[in-house]
């Protein structure tokens, strides 16, 4: 019987690499979509033309471990890299935008990758609202 002179060695663990790709290799293409009017009340203002804050908070489980993330326009937001929300609960998440004096155009993500079903949300500025996105 022949014995082997090679050792055996386990091949390498497989790791996915997590590094973003590099902003404006590729123009990022946005679908068309209906956008949502939402119904809510803006906070009332100090005076005439004052600027508040505004708040956006959701209500869903999305896992142990995982991020609720906002893209869009308004103060603060990009429709390129997300803002992470605080999270409040288990099922509650947050987000204080800074002040400003028009429309907020957002959507929801999962760690900044997974979207949110369904059309763009618009808010007034200043307004404070609590919402329930679908995955």
């Amino acid at each position: 019987m022949k014995k082997s002179t090679k050792s055996i060695k386990p091949a390498a663990p497989q790791k996915k690499s997590i590094v973003p790709k590099p902003v404006g290799a590729k123009p990022v293409k946005k679908a068309a979509v209906s956008r949502k009017n939402v119904a809510a009340k803006p906070v009332a203002a100090a005076g005439k033309g004052s600027l508040v804050s505004t708040t956006i908070t959701a209500h869903i489980d999305i896992g142990f471990g995982n991020i609720l993330f906002v893209r869009g326009e308004g103060p603060g937001l990009s429709w390129d890299r997300g803002l992470a929300m605080k999270c409040e609960s288990d099922d509650q998440w947050s987000l204080v935008l800074p002040a400003g004096s028009r429309p907020v155009i957002f959507k929801f993500l999962v760690n900044d990758l997974s979207w949110s079903t369904g059309s763009d949300y618009v808010i007034d500025a200043g307004t404070k609202i609590v919402l329930t996105p679908a995955f």
